[in-house]
């Protein structure tokens, strides 16, 4: 059972009201994560300028989109699980093959996997890495605006993954696997 509720786009008031109908236009609908963010105005609209902001990275949609499902899975989060494989394919066009490996923070091009292994370094070295990651990173062709952008995405990533674990939040996209490897 969810935990914190998730508000209905149709009676709620204020900021929120205002928040959801701009995400109603975008989207076509209300996830139930915004939903429930929408309890505060302040963490939804603090969200979805962090997202909005990413989403004109140089690193791009797809490998925003792999590193969120490599976070997702290593801080098991069915929800983001859910919602990044179904954004990655119907949205991005990530081919499933491609999907299901960076659930286990592992991808078939040298370069995404060096952002993905630096992905899940992040999270299991909780931000502290070593220089050898950071040359590692930067030997496969990351520059230092890419690897912030890396690093960004990992952080917003954190937050969606605990906000939902901490609320388990219904999960309204069509449910999938988590990597037992992740």
């Amino acid at each position: 059972m969810q935990k914190i509720n998730a508000l209905d786009p149709a009676t709620t008031t204020g900021k929120s009201k205002d928040l959801f109908k701009a995400i109603q236009g975008k989207l076509g609908m209300v996830p139930n994560m915004m939903r429930t963010m929408g309890n505060s105005p302040a963490v939804l609209n603090g969200y979805l300028s962090f997202s909005g902001a990413l989403a004109s990275s140089s690193v791009g949609a797809k490998l925003g989109e792999l590193i969120a499902l490599t976070v997702a899975n290593a801080n098991i989060c069915d929800y983001c699980n859910a919602a990044h494989t179904f954004i990655g394919e119907k949205l991005v066009g990530i081919d499933a093959t491609t999907l299901e490996l960076a659930k286990e923070g592992r991808s078939d091009d040298a370069k995404t996997q060096s952002a993905l292994t630096f992905a899940k370094t992040l999270v299991t070295k909780k931000g502290k890495v070593s220089d050898a990651d950071i040359n590692a990173v930067k030997n496969a062709g990351y520059d230092d605006a890419a690897i912030a952008e890396i690093i960004a995405h990992v952080a917003l990533n954190i937050f969606t993954n605990y906000f939902n674990n901490t609320a388990n939040t219904t999960v309204d996209f069509p449910k999938t696997r988590l990597a037992t490897a992740a």
